[in-house]
C-alpha cells in the first residue's frame, strides 16, 4: 500500500466509511428493515464492502452506476457499495418519463444499472433508447426472476476496499425535475453528504433509540440525505416502505412505534383522513417532519391530537444543497408555522438583490446560501454551474425574506414571481386565497403575456368533484381578499396540471400551453379596470 493511500484511509472524509463506522458502533443492531427482511448495521456493510469490490473488479471505480429502485434495503446497500468503491451512486427519479431517464443516464455515461425487476417495463423501455450501452443488474423478488445482484454480491468480499477516495469527489449524483428544460446533473461531494449527515442527525436528533419512517423516495435526496444517511451516523432504524399506502403507514406506526416520520402534506392529510384513524393517539411518534409546502395551523392541531407527543415541523432545502437548508425550530410551531425556519448549523443563509448586495432583514430578494451542503456543479453544464454560484454564494432562485430572529418566509419562485402593471405580485399568495375556496381543489398561477399590463396575473384551477364554480364567482371571492393588482385578470378551469416527476407542477409548461390567452381582440380592454 503506497504512502499517499495510507494518508487517505487514515483521514480522509468519505461516505462509505459511514457505514463502516455505523457497523463498528452499532453492530448487530437493526438498521434497515424492509417488510419480512431484517439487517443489521454490520450486515448492510459486508453487503457493501460485497459489492464495492465487485464494482472495482468490473472496473468501475470511479464510474457512475446507476441505481434506479423504490425504496428496498437493496437500494440502501447499493448507495454504499457505490461509494465505498469510489464510485458515483447516480439516482434515477421514477417519476422521468423514458427519454428523460435515458438522457439523463447518456449525460452521466453510465454504464452499468442496479435496477428493480419490480419496475422492469419503465428500466427496458429506458434503456431501449441507449442500445446495448447499459448493462442491467437485477434485484428484487419478482416471479421466477434471476437475481443479478445477489449473484454480483457473491463476486466480493467482507474486506473494507481500500481505495483512493478524494473528499471532493463526487459520491452522488441526482438530476434535477427539470421544469424549465432537460433535468440537471447535481455531483454532490463525500464532504457535502457527510457534514449533511451530520448537520441534520443536530437538527432532528436522531439516535440509536430512534425508528425512522422511509416512505418518500431514496432516490430523491430529502429522504435520503436528511434521515436515511443521517440515520447511520446515529445508529437509527431505518423501517422502508416502497409506496405510499395511509393504512399501511399507520399500520406500521403502531406495530413498529416509528419514533419518527418525514412526508409530504397531503400524505399527513392523508393520514388523518383514514377511518377510525383519529379515534386513538399514537404517543410513539415525537417527530412528524414535512417539506415541499407549509401546513394550516389547523391540520397541525389534528396531527398533534392523533401524534400528541410530535413535534410538527417543516425543512426546507433543494438538490443543490444536499438538501437541508433551514429547518423550523421546536419554539417556531404553532407561531411561524408558516415560515421556512432558520438556518442549519453548517449554513449561512441570506438575502440578496440583483446587484448582489445582501439586504437587511425584512427586505424581500433572493434567498442565497453558503456551506459545504453545497453541490460541486452541474454536470456538463459549466455556465449554469458558474451562473448559480455568482457573488460568492448558491443562487436559490427562491424569493423571500428574514426576519429580525433569522427566520426565513418564502415568496415566490423567482421565475413564478407575475410582473403586472409595473407591480410584482406573488403567485404564491394569490394561489393561497384562491385555494381557501371550497369549491377549489387545486391552482396554479402563472403570468401571461398581455398588450395592456405587460404580463396579466392568470389563474389555472381544478374545481372539487361535482362543484358549480364559475370565472366571475371565484373573481368576486378573490376581490373581496386581494389587492385590486393581484386580482387575476382570467380565471381558467382545467382537469389537470402537467407535473414533474417530484410532483412540482410545470408552470413552464402552463406557460406555452395558455401563451395567446389575452391576444383575442377584446383581451386589452376586456379587464382592465378590474386591477386599479
Amino acid at each position: 500500500m503506497d504512502a499517499r493511500l495510507e494518508q487517505n484511509l487514515a483521514g480522509r472524509c468519505a461516505v462509505g466509511d459511514i457505514a463502516t463506522r455505523a457497523a463498528a458502533r452499532f453492530k448487530e443492531r437493526l438498521a434497515v428493515k424492509d417488510g419480512d427482511a431484517e439487517l443489521s448495521f454490520h450486515e448492510v456493510n459486508r453487503l457493501a464492502c460485497h459489492l464495492a469490490q465487485a464494482l472495482l473488479n468490473r472496473g468501475l471505480g470511479g464510474h457512475a452506476v446507476g441505481i434506479m429502485g423504490r425504496n428496498s434495503w437493496q437500494f440502501i446497500v447499493s448507495y454504499f457499495g457505490c461509494a465505498k468503491a469510489g464510485s458515483v451512486a447516480m439516482l434515477i427519479n421514477l417519476g422521468l418519463d423514458p427519454e428523460n431517464i435515458a438522457y439523463c443516464l447518456r449525460d452521466a455515461e453510465v454504464q452499468w444499472l442496479i435496477a428493480d425487476r419490480g419496475l422492469q417495463p419503465l428500466v427496458e423501455a429506458a434503456v431501449g433508447f441507449l442500445g446495448d450501452s447499459v448493462q442491467i443488474i437485477w434485484f428484487g423478488q419478482e416471479s421466477g426472476g434471476k437475481q443479478e445482484f445477489e449473484a454480483l454480491l457473491q463476486e466480493g468480499g467482507d474486506a473494507e476496499p481500500a481505495v483512493y477516495i478524494d473528499d471532493r469527489a463526487a459520491a452522488q449524483l441526482l438530476y434535477t425535475s427539470g421544469t424549465t428544460s432537460r433535468p440537471k446533473g447535481v455531483l454532490t461531494s463525500h464532504v457535502a453528504v457527510t457534514v449533511t449527515a451530520l448537520a441534520s442527525s443536530l437538527q432532528t436528533q436522531l439516535s440509536a433509540n430512534d425508528r425512522v419512517l422511509h416512505i418518500l423516495p431514496l432516490y430523491h435526496c430529502a429522504d435520503l440525505n436528511a434521515f436515511a444517511v443521517p440515520g447511520f451516523v446515529q445508529g437509527a432504524a431505518a423501517y422502508v416502505m416502497p409506496s405510499f399506502n395511509a393504512s399501511a403507514v399507520l399500520g406500521l406506526i403502531d406495530r413498529e412505534q416509528i419514533t419518527v416520520a418525514f412526508l409530504l402534506p397531503m400524505m399527513w392529510q392523508a393520514l388523518l383522513g383514514v377511518p377510525d384513524s383519529r379515534e386513538r393517539s399514537r404517543p410513539s411518534i415525537r417527530l412528524a417532519m414535512y417539506a415541499m409546502a407549509s401546513m394550516p395551523e389547523g391540520r397541525i392541531a389534528e396531527l398533534k391530537q392523533v401524534f400528541p407527543n410530535a413535534l410538527v415541523l417543516l425543512g426546507a432545502g433543494q438538490t443543490e444543497f444536499t438538501p437541508p437548508t433551514t429547518f423550523q425550530k421546536p419554539e417556531h410551531e404553532g407561531i411561524k408555522s408558516g415560515s421556512w425556519g432558520s438556518a442549519v448549523a453548517t449554513v449561512e443563509v441570506g438575502i440578496m438583490d440583483e446587484q448582489g448586495r445582501l439586504l437587511d432583514a425584512g427586505q424581500t430578494g433572493e434567498i442565497v446560501y453558503r456551506g459545504p451542503h453545497a453541490m460541486s456543479g452541474y454536470l456538463n453544464q459549466a455556465e449554469a454551474t458558474a451562473d448559480a454560484f455568482r457573488h460568492g454564494w448558491f443562487h436559490s432562485g427562491d424569493i423571500g425574506w428574514m426576519d429580525e430572529e433569522g427566520v426565513v418566509w418564502f415568496s415566490d419562485r423567482k421565475k413564478d414571481m407575475v410582473k403586472s402593471g409595473g407591480e410584482n405580485v406573488s403567485s404564491l399568495e394569490v394561489e393561497h386565497c384562491l385555494a381557501q375556496h371550497p369549491a377549489v381543489s387545486a391552482v396554479s398561477v402563472i403570468g401571461l403575456p398581455h398588450p395592456y399590463w405587460g404580463e396579466a396575473v392568470t389563474a389555472l384551477v381544478i374545481r372539487e368533484p361535482g362543484a358549480n364554480l364559475g370565472e366571475e364567482a371565484l373573481l368576486a371571492y378573490a376581490r373581496e381578499r386581494l389587492a385590486g393588482f393581484k386580482v387575476p385578470k382570467r380565471i381558467v378551469f382545467v382537469e389537470e396540471f402537467p407535473k414533474t416527476g417530484t410532483g412540482k407542477i410545470q408552470k413552464n409548461v402552463l406557460r406555452q400551453w395558455h401563451h395567446e390567452l389575452y391576444e383575442a381582440p377584446d383581451a386589452a380592454g376586456s379587464r382592465k379596470e378590474e386591477g386599479k
